[in-house]
């Protein structure tokens, strides 16, 4: 894979809760210089990056009830829909973890449907990615963690969500794993996959992607990509 194939494939990512203004500039720089395919930012920062993204066709990525996703359904759509109108193209929305760790069809899927239709209506071609937090699913053991994976994928699919993604990056239980990636590729049925949390390096990054990951969410992107150089 070519420094310029991997870079397509990264959402160039600076979510810590004290990110500047400064620093969030210098990321949209980077990602513009080596073309990753979006930077991943908090909703803060997105009306501004937008005017500095404008015509560079890297696209624009924020997150939904980040890091806990734990607000109600309501303030997530609320939150999605002011996010598209500041210019985002993309949403990581944080599902709501008891919905997935209980096996609880009906309410992933009914969340993620109220969110869905709140963002296309402000941008029909809106990108939404739900972060499951997929460690904290596997700590349930083989059988369930698998059985919790299926189901999120199935309310993710059928509320017309675009990516599974793995992981926030600041639970407890961990980040991005290639079982986990495995887990999701198997019962994904036509949604892409991110992996995200933890993703540090090229050995890790070229796991995830052969394993079955579209896209990585890193802010170690830079020095990433020197590795391939």
């Amino acid at each position: 894979m070519t420094p310029a194939e991997l870079a397509s494939k990264i959402d160039h990512s600076l979510l810590k809760p004290e990110a500047t203004g400064p620093e969030i500039h210098r990321l949209i720089a980077e990602a513009i210089e080596h073309r990753f395919a979006a930077v991943c930012i908090a909703p803060a920062f997105v009306a501004k990056a937008a005017i500095e993204l404008r015509g560079s066709g890297v696209a624009l990525s924020t997150v939904v009830s980040f890091p806990h996703g734990t607000s109600k359904p309501t303030i997530k759509a609320i939150e999605a829909t002011s996010a598209v109108k500041d210019a985002a193209e993309e949403l990581d929305v944080a599902a709501h973890p008891p919905n997935l760790l209980n096996n609880n069809f009906d309410a992933a899927r009914a969340e993620l449907i109220e969110i869905v239709r709140a963002a296309r209506a402000a941008r029909r071609e809106t990108l939404i990615k739900v972060i499951i937090e997929s460690a904290a699913l596997l700590a349930l053991g083989a059988d369930r963690g698998e059985s919790a994976i299926a189901t999120a994928c199935r309310a993710i699919r059928e509320s017309g969500c675009d990516f599974v993604k793995t992981s926030t990056g600041f639970h407890p239980a961990g980040g991005a794993s290639a079982e986990a990636v495995r887990l999701i590729k198997k019962h994904a049925q036509g949604l892409q996959i991110k992996a995200a949390g933890g993703v540090r390096d090229w050995a890790t990054a070229k796991i995830m992607l052969e394993t079955g990951a579209d896209r990585l969410g890193t802010s170690n992107s830079v020095a990433i990509l020197r590795e391939l150089l």
